[in-house]
């Protein structure tokens, strides 16, 4: 679990509605359902426009790492490896075979089985890289579908908020209408702001974090894939791959 994703929101949240009503203003005040339907229905729309249908429902799946991202434990991938590579110098790389058959990570169970097959290690590189690639590819296309939330929203809000002045400006004879209809056109602006800069965009930086921290995790396996198919030392291996070791 990623206490400070929780943290963060609710902090967000505490910001703004304890801030409206430091302000003098009322909760009540904050609610306004033409707003929501502007900015939020009208981000939405606007997002569909623009993502494909896979990327968009992939975003969605992402949505769940922004609180319980992936559980990558490099040092334990290291001991595994050196473990590998203890195991194929003993009994040779077909020894591997009942470890990629139970290797539940599709991408380790993928390069396990290459090394049964008697990949080469330039082979091996070439096929693990460009799975690597075209999934680290998808996700980041999956973040930028709230990225691209982060950036229509406050357009969508000063919309909402013009919307709200003309029919302000409608009933410009009855002034005791006037104080409360400027309020409302303004809440479609703090919807659109607060939603892209504490929910949207956070939301698309994290999840690009948590592919980044992935992609140096896939990469470290690969590179001691590589090094068991070369039949390096288990010892130079596990020094090598030490470096991938962040804090």
């Amino acid at each position: 679990m990623d206490i400070l994703s929780m943290v963060g929101i609710l902090l967000g949240l505490v910001a703004i509605l304890g801030g409206a009503v430091a302000k003098g203003s009322s909760l009540d005040a904050l609610w306004n359902l033409a707003a929501f339907l502007i900015v939020v229905v009208g981000t939405l729309g606007a997002t569909l426009v623009q993502a494909r249908t896979q990327v968009f429902l992939h975003a969605f799946k992402m949505f769940p790492w922004v609180f319980m991202p992936p559980r990558l434990d490099t040092q334990e991938m290291i001991k595994h490896i050196v473990e590998w590579s203890h195991l194929s110098r003993k009994e040779g790389l077909l020894g591997l075979e009942t470890l990629s058959e139970e290797e539940p990570d599709p991408f380790v169970r993928k390069g396990l089985q290459l090394l049964v097959d008697g990949a080469e290690p330039q082979a091996l590189r070439q096929i693990l890289e460009a799975d690597l690639d075209n999934r680290e590819a998808f996700d980041v296309q999956g973040a930028k579908v709230f990225e691209s939330m982060g950036i229509y929203s406050p357009t969508l809000g000063i919309i909402g908020a013009v919307m709200g002045l003309m029919a302000v400006m409608q009933n410009l004879a009855d002034p005791a209408k006037l104080g409360h209809g400027i309020a409302a056109a303004f809440v479609a602006t703090i919807y659109g702001v607060a939603l892209a800069n504490l929910f949207f965009l956070p939301v698309a930086n994290k999840l690009k974090g948590v592919v980044q921290a992935r992609v140096s995790y896939q990469t470290m396996l690969l590179e001691g894939l590589i090094s068991i198919a070369e039949g390096e030392n288990p010892r130079n291996i596990e020094n090598k791959l030490s470096g991938f070791i962040q804090g």
